[in-house]
């Protein structure tokens, strides 16, 4: 099942933020109203992430606008599951998920990122970082 977790919400409520400071009297753009409700539920429930499926139409198409200005993939175009590694040295991804990637949901690709961002041991997180931050 896809679930956004309560960290890409945070990033996606500062990424609206940003663009959309609140206005004259403290309203808040719509976007981030729509992620602030979800957030605010999660938090209140002690919740780690909340079901893509169960969004609201507005905090989903929130998410999903700032997803779109996401790196779309960790790859940095070193990729070792060629030479038979079962976990990419260069991004961190497993054989099956750089495999799948063009087909998983944005909430799955998400999910990998926390993942390998967690551990931070693919090359992208260390020798070679500056080559992840034009990637």
């Amino acid at each position: 099942m896809d679930r956004i977790h309560i960290t890409d919400l945070e990033a996606a409520l500062n990424h609206w933020r940003a663009r959309c400071p609140a206005g004259a009297g403290a309203a808040l753009a719509p976007e981030v109203a729509a992620l602030a409700e979800v957030y605010g539920e999660l938090v209140y429930r002690r919740q780690q992430a909340a079901h893509a499926a169960s969004l609201p139409p507005a905090a989903r198409a929130a998410w999903l606008a700032w997803y779109a200005t996401t790196a779309d993939t960790p790859c940095i175009a070193i990729c070792s599951t060629a030479q038979g590694d079962a976990v990419c040295k260069g991004c961190g991804r497993t054989e099956d998920e750089v495999r799948r990637w063009p087909s998983m949901s944005p909430y799955r690709k998400r999910a990998v990122w926390r993942r390998i961002t967690q551990e931070g041991t693919a090359w992208r997180f260390n020798r070679y970082a500056d080559r992840a931050r034009v990637a």
